[in-house]
């Protein structure tokens, strides 16, 4: 059989991995969509390097947009198979799909309104709501540990990855000509210990292994600092500068983390008494969909649940729904905390906050998790004084800060973690995945340390034979 990757290879976002099987059946990993490219997110999205239409099988490890964000475009464009994932991932991508066309959909048209004045070429969006709905009709729910048979030759089982409500590492059985060959792939893989969920569970002897390579080179903080983190910035930028804090977060996962967090602080007794916006729609959503699966939750918030029925609930916290709701708060100089996706401040409705809020020095913009080098996330995280914001050029005045720990990905002893359940010796190859190059070839020597023999790095389309 071959391996083609065609996403998330020397990079983190667009995770797509496709299996060719000797008889012709291809399974494709994940169908994720590229993030925070610059100028070549358009055309790497638009085009996949494979048909569609010869897909036979998507195994979907878990709901965030890198990892299911072009679904709707592969159905339009002919895949018609069913797409195998746990029942949270079902869930959240329904609402995340949706929400994806609705915002690219609103997003195309500011920007066409520019380009129309400019007498530039009018952009599509990549799918509309109409094809997000017609791919859920495809999903088929395969719960954690049952071995599910896609054909006689290949059968597959989900574990739990700990990254996400839902997230899933993927295991295949692969038989051709009498002998099976056992293929994981990690999907992301969350921290031991994490704030909310459940650690990564333990899996079944590989052969090869595609493992995801985020924080290879990085330790992340405990959870305890991020209290006292967000606590401090908020009292210094909403009590003492009387400005707002702007936090661009991913609506699955990172905006449950922060109210957690936030929570806790209300919990005991220290919270700010300012107002916390959570704009994102789809972050009420999805907040609903991980208190509809407590049983991904881990022991500490189980506890928490003892003394609190909403972890993710206190005073002054409003979700914020509809646009002129949100408009209205770039008009209202009280200070406050807004909570906006997207993570990475690519689009949706955290792109307008930073822009209305990015000239003011009494404001903070708090970066909370990974951001690609070229997305606008990225350009303040590096701390740069100027940066484009739908084709415009803005001074940044506004003080920019970042709490680094606060990742659902695993850092480098996370992932070895992860690794330890293996025998090096049998692991004929692992394939590092969804990172930034550089990462990359640190964590493959650290991996080859522990006695791994062969670990590659796949570049875009590479095209491997196991």
């Amino acid at each position: 059989m071959n391996i083609l990757f065609h996403g998330a290879a020397r990079t983190v976002t667009g995770s797509k991995h496709l299996l060719q099987l000797r008889d012709g059946t291809s399974i494709l990993l994940d169908c994720g969509m590229f993030q925070g490219m610059g100028e070549h997110t358009e055309d790497l999205n638009e085009h996949f390097g494979f048909n569609p239409k010869k897909i036979d099988h998507l195994i979907l490890s878990h709901a965030h947009i890198d990892h299911c964000g072009l679904i709707p475009r592969l159905v339009a464009q002919g895949f018609n198979g069913q797409i195998f994932c746990t029942a949270p991932t079902m869930d959240l991508a329904r609402i995340l799909l949706m929400d994806s066309a609705k915002i690219q959909e609103q997003d195309i048209a500011y920007s066409n309104k520019h380009r129309l004045k400019k007498g530039m070429p009018l952009l599509e969006a990549l799918y509309t709501e109409e094809q997000a709905i017609e791919s859920l009709r495809l999903f088929k729910i395969v719960d954690y540990h049952e071995e599910y048979a896609i054909t006689p030759s290949v059968k597959f089982k989900f574990t739990d990855a700990g990254h996400v409500v839902g997230s899933a590492a993927v295991h295949l059985a692969v038989t051709e000509e009498g002998k099976t060959t056992h293929i994981t792939f990690s999907g992301d893989i969350g921290r031991y210990g994490d704030m909310l969920l459940k650690s990564p569970q333990i899996f079944p002897q590989a052969d090869y292994i595609l493992l995801e390579s985020t924080y290879g080179d990085s330790l992340h903080k405990s959870i305890g600092p991020i209290e006292d983190a967000l606590l401090d910035i908020i009292k210094q930028t909403c009590e003492i500068k009387k400005g707002k804090v702007i936090i661009p977060a991913f609506s699955v996962g990172r905006t449950q983390e922060l109210l957690y967090a936030l929570n806790a602080l209300e919990l005991k007794g220290i919270l700010p008494d300012i107002h916390y916006y959570v704009d994102s729609p789809l972050s009420e959503k999805a907040t609903q969909v991980l208190m509809d699966h407590p049983e991904v939750y881990n022991k500490a918030v189980n506890k928490v649940l003892k003394v609190d029925a909403n972890p993710f609930g206190f005073k002054g916290l409003r979700f914020v729904q509809s646009t002129e709701e949100s408009i209205a708060l770039n008009d209202d100089p009280t200070p406050c905390v807004i909570i906006s996706s997207s993570g990475m401040a690519e689009a949706g409705r955290v792109k307008h906050h930073i822009k209305n809020n990015i000239g003011n020095p009494k404001c903070t913009i708090l970066m909370v998790g990974y951001c690609e080098p070229n997305s606008l996330g990225g350009h303040l995280a590096r701390g740069e004084k100027q940066v484009m914001i739908f084709g415009e050029s803005y001074n940044v005045t506004a003080e920019v800060r970042s709490i680094k720990s606060m990742s659902a990905h695993g850092d480098y002893e996370d992932l070895l973690h992860f690794l330890s359940c293996q025998d090096p010796r049998k692991v004929k190859k692992i394939f590092l995945v969804h990172g930034e190059y550089g990462v990359q070839q640190h964590f493959r020597e650290t991996i080859l340390a522990k006695g791994f023999p062969v670990v590659e790095i796949p570049y875009q389309h590479e095209k491997i034979e196991l």
